[in-house]
């Protein structure tokens, strides 16, 4: 964590100094907003994270309940969604507070007593070592309680307002505020009344029910599966020996179980299988009391018992797999001929069972993929066509999500006679590890995302997937770190030079970038506007093939060693070298002659070029950066 570049900081750093819309924030709701956020599911967190940094938007965030919410329906946390928390900087603390999971076990019935379970494998959750962070089980209700803390501490100061509910909207893109929202008081004064807000974007992230996306014209298309589940949080006294332990859990008689140990020690929660519905059941298993939960869970377990002795939370459902045809307010007819103004995220426009662990994982990505998109135009940075790619991207997300998950949900269903062989189960779970981790995502090439003719020249950070981070060593004081950790949710792209074997300072290929990088009309960062430090848009750093105690910083670029903040600190955070144990360059694969690698802010990469091709970084970067003054930086790196 980098601060004192402002003045010396007594208290906790983590609070930014208040600039622009936090200056002054008015409590009450104003009229006019730049984007109104409809819900505070995680979808609508993270874009109100996201958008905090941005001091020059006003941002607003509403909510129909009164006050946060208390106990959260989603708990699984998967590494990709840790990753993410690490750039709004709380990946630690949750970490710290959550359940890890490590492994999962299988139990089956006995073949010699089919009336009895019996463990048969316990592989571990990340064998392949698919991320440095872990797989996580914590209340959905803190993990907004941190978004919250990140938001009140941002630049904007922003809040959630609650107490206010969707009603409706309409779109007139010839006002300067198209979107007027009409929303309706819930609680606190007024409640009952109606007030309309003028936004000149909207996120729908108001759930499964979802007005917003209603009032654009979308709708869920999708199937039931036509079986139903009874889940609980509870605590309990048992015999059953992997209580702690995630389990998947098939009995002879019939029926299931997920296990999934929540956080604190003594709480858990079981998905169990109810059966099969019938297409005139009208809902009756939704009447299915907790008592007969509990009864059908001992019936599973046995010979093991569940005493349970409370519960805090417990519903019954019946899995569907929905999908909206696209997550923003552009027709199919108009696309190309207008941008959108109204989007929808998380379960909005896509719904699914919740064994796979995924809905509020992808709900998230969804958010941070729409925040930094809306930033950088209201900023001025990026054109309004920028706004077209977040339906484009997250729709296919969503349908590779419903495809495993119906994959996951019918071998969960599924008695044990029926599998094709006795490990089916196990081996989909250990095959298919990357996916529930979050780290399938590859964005197609588009405005965002290049081609893959220098994909060679970096093999381990795949164009279109997240940037997967690895071990290196910080040159100006010899502590080792992990080079993706120093990328926060600041809406900066970054741009890796990974250097040729040249010694710094010496002439070579990353000289002759850092020099046009810091100089040249054609380079991105001239579009840096006046008065902002010269890094404010664009994050460079430098790895270097040598130890750290073979790089000579003061030889290094000006370019990577930025003067910051009022007092034009110098800024010696972006220059690394190998780790010796884990050189960066074997480990992903990198090109020993230079490659650089473009990141975008929501951590996917989105470009990878020779140290050489400046002109291919211009043009990649040119349309992304059109509707930008393009000024000279070159005195910001001095």
């Amino acid at each position: 964590m980098q601060f004192h570049h402002h003045g010396y900081v007594s208290g906790d750093p983590r609070v930014q100094p208040a600039a622009g819309a936090g200056i002054d924030r008015p409590e009450d709701l104003p009229d006019e907003v730049d984007v109104l956020i409809i819900g505070t599911g995680p979808a609508g967190m993270i874009t109100a994270a996201q958008l905090s940094q941005f001091p020059g938007i006003t941002t607003r965030i509403v909510e129909r309940r009164p006050a946060r919410l208390a106990i959260g329906q989603a708990d699984g946390i998967q590494a990709r969604s840790v990753e993410t928390f690490q750039a709004f900087g709380f990946a630690q603390r949750i970490t710290d507070e959550a359940y890890r999971i490590v492994e999962m076990a299988f139990w089956k019935p006995d073949p010699e007593d089919s009336t009895r379970i019996i463990r048969t494998a316990r592989p571990e959750d990340d064998p392949a070592g698919i991320s440095e962070f872990p797989h996580l089980i914590v209340n959905q209700a803190r993990v907004l309680d941190y978004f919250a803390e990140f938001m009140r501490n941002a630049p904007t100061r922003l809040e959630p307002d609650y107490g206010f509910e969707f009603v409706g909207l309409d779109v007139d893109d010839d006002r300067e505020y198209p979107v007027e929202v009409t929303l309706l008081r819930t609680a606190g004064a007024g409640e009952g009344s109606t007030r309309r807000v003028r936004a000149k974007y909207v996120v729908g992230s108001d759930g499964a029910r979802s007005k917003v996306r209603a009032a654009i014209g979308c709708t869920l298309a999708g199937d039931r599966a036509n079986h139903a589940w009874g889940v609980m949080d509870a605590v309990a006294v048992t015999d059953f020996p992997d209580i702690r332990r995630k389990c998947a859990i098939q009995s002879g008689e019939g029926g299931s179980i997920l296990l999934i140990p929540r956080e604190g020690g003594h709480l858990f929660r079981m998905y169990v299988d109810l059966g099969e519905t019938g297409p005139d059941d009208d809902g009756a298993v939704r009447r299915t009391t907790i008592d007969q939960i509990i009864g059908k869970a001992n019936a599973i377990l046995s010979p093991y018992t569940l005493d349970v002795r409370d519960v805090p939370w417990h519903s019954v459902y019946e899995v569907g797999h929905r999908l909206t045809d696209r997550f923003d307010d552009v027709l199919p007819e108009d696309r190309g001929r207008r941008t959108p103004r109204v989007f929808i995220t998380g379960d909005a426009c896509h719904t699914h069972s919740a064994k796979a662990g995924q809905g509020m994982n992808v709900s998230m990505q969804d958010g941070f993929n729409i925040g930094w998109k809306l930033g950088h135009v209201l900023e001025g940075r990026s054109p309004e066509e920028l706004l077209a790619t977040y339906s484009a991207e997250r729709q296919v997300v969503a349908q590779n999500l419903i495809d495993f998950d119906k994959q996951w949900s019918t071998l969960m269903a599924k008695r044990p006679e029926d599998f094709a062989s006795p490990s089916e189960l196990e081996d989909f779970y250990v095959r298919t590890a990357e996916f529930p981790a979050g780290f399938m995502t590859q964005y197609q090439p588009s405005l965002l995302v290049a081609g893959d003719q220098h994909q060679g020249l970096a093999e381990g950070f795949p164009i279109g997937k997240r940037f997967k981070s690895a071990p290196v060593v910080r040159v100006c004081d010899g502590v080792p770190t992990h080079l993706g950790h120093h990328a926060t949710a600041d809406g900066r792209w970054r741009i890796y030079v990974f250097a040729d074997p040249a010694e710094a300072g010496a002439a070579s290929g990353v000289s002759a970038l850092a020099d046009w990088l810091g100089s040249a009309a054609d380079s991105p960062l001239a579009a840096t506007p006046e008065g902002l430090d010269g890094d404010a848009w664009f994050d460079v750093k430098v790895v270097y093939q040598q130890a750290h105690t073979q790089v000579d910083i003061g030889r290094v670029p000006v370019m990577f060693k930025p003067s910051v903040g009022p007092f034009g600190l110098t800024d010696y955070e972006k220059v690394y070298a190998t780790d010796p144990g884990a050189d960066i360059f074997e480990e992903r694969g990198l090109h020993r002659g230079g490659v650089v690698v473009v990141v975008r802010p929501d951590q996917y990469v989105a470009n990878v070029l020779p140290l050489a091709d400046t002109g291919g970084l211009a043009a990649f970067f040119a349309p992304l950066l059109a509707a930008a003054p393009r000024v000279q930086r070159g005195r910001a790196f001095a």
